[in-house]
């Protein structure tokens, strides 16, 4: 593995390279690092500019509570563990990427700054990481409904070219990868915990092999299960992402964190399915800034999950109301044809159909903008209707800005 000195000097200050109870330091965490970072940059040095035999006097200047420099120097003299470590997990397959490397992922800079990982450990096809693509998460408990659905949603995405990212754990996580590969797509997981054990597994090996799978992870390659990393770990596939939908999220644990956090950072939209399962905190997500997705995976396309859920709502609105308002009058028209009444009276129908759709349409307060978005109709057109709807009473006509409300009595 050919590590950059920069890259060796990031993974002796940040890492571990064996259980966390055998260390005796601790390496910096990502807050940690990212203040020291900028001190070097300050002081116009590099991370590479340590691997000295005395680093010591570079270190003179900094002065930190947390970050000693007694334990910044024991960091640094961990090089015979970084070599051993770096040479097994090689071996398995291993790469290395730092923040200081020009394919580190960018969508995790812009997103975190200074809260980036400043390692990932990885295997497969690191292009995959530029991708962005789906988030894919929920329970490891799921019902196989939604294990089903999580197949199903994955198995779209791949034949729509879209990557699927996802956290490897049973259940949906696990679900949506292998939905996904099953029909030849993409997909990056992003791992809380034993990498290099995913590494060699039968599992992702073809996937790995094939060039349609990455898999990463911010934490040591041998660590096993722990809920600290598996709740930080959340972040990170919201914000490799461009988009992303909850399946099933329980009344605590990980998929309510991560969905709470990405919906207080805003990093990328968020989708939930509807359940009839009451311990599910779905709607809760809903109410906090998510987004309704149709629980039919096959009534949907994965672009609208990736559209702007603003959009891609209205747009499936416009499709029910459009039927809702205009089928009986299609009906009536193609009698009034056969009869060969004039087109006048056609004309009239559709502004009776509008008018009735108003009750719902404009139950509150609605630009003339939001109207035509959700009826399709020429802007020309609308403003005319509106102001016989306004002349008959059907509208009030708000000022500043220009707004209208139904007349609930005057029908």
């Amino acid at each position: 593995m050919n590590l950059s000195s920069a890259a060796q000097a990031i993974l002796l200050l940040t890492c571990y390279f064996g259980k966390a109870s055998n260390e005796n330091v601790k390496p910096l965490s990502n807050g940690e690092w990212g203040r020291f970072a900028l001190w070097l940059k300050d002081k116009m040095l590099s991370p590479a500019d340590l691997l000295v035999a005395n680093p010591q006097p570079l270190l003179a200047s900094w002065n930190d509570n947390r970050i000693t420099t007694e334990r910044i120097l024991l960091l640094l003299g961990r090089g015979h563990s970084l070599a051993l470590a770096m040479e097994k997990w090689h071996r398995a397959g291993l790469w290395v990427l730092t923040r200081s490397d020009s394919d580190y992922p960018k969508r995790l800079k812009i997103r975190l700054k200074n809260d980036s990982p400043p390692v990932l450990f990885g295997c497969g096809n690191k292009e995959l990481l530029h991708s962005g693509g789906l988030a894919v998460v929920g329970s490891r408990n799921a019902v196989q409904s939604d294990l089903l659905f999580s197949q199903q949603v994955a198995a779209k995405a791949a034949t729509e070219a879209v990557t699927v990212v996802s956290g490897g754990a049973r259940g949906v996580d696990e679900a949506a990868m292998l939905g996904a590969l099953s029909q030849g797509g993409t997909v990056t997981g992003v791992m809380a915990d034993s990498l290099l054990q995913a590494a060699t597994s039968a599992k992702w090996r073809q996937a790995l092999m094939d060039g349609k799978l990455v898999l990463v992870s911010p934490f040591y390659p041998e660590a096993g299960f722990h809920a600290g990393n598996a709740m930080a770990r959340n972040k990170y596939i919201y914000c490799l992402a461009d988009s992303a939908l909850v399946v099933h999220s329980g009344p605590k644990g990980g998929t309510l964190n991560g969905a709470e956090e990405n919906l207080k950072h805003q990093w990328v939209p968020l989708w939930v399915k509807p359940t009839t399962d009451s311990e599910a905190t779905n709607s809760l997500l809903v109410t906090k800034g998510g987004h309704w997705c149709q629980a039919d995976s096959q009534s949907f396309s994965t672009d609208m999950l990736l559209s702007s859920p603003v959009h891609a709502a209205m747009e499936h609105s416009v499709q029910e109301e459009q039927q809702q308002l205009f089928a009986p009058m299609q009906q009536n028209t193609a009698e009034l044809n056969f009869t060969g009444t004039t087109e006048q009276l056609a004309v009239t129908d559709f502004y009776r159909f509008f008018v009735i759709s108003l009750s719902k349409l404009a139950a509150h307060p609605v630009t003339a903008e939001e109207l035509s978005a959700r009826t399709l109709l020429h802007p020309s057109q609308l403003n005319q209707w509106l102001q016989r709807a306004v002349d008959d009473k059907q509208l009030i006509q708000m000022q500043n800005p220009v707004r209208y409300q139904y007349m609930k009595n005057s029908r």
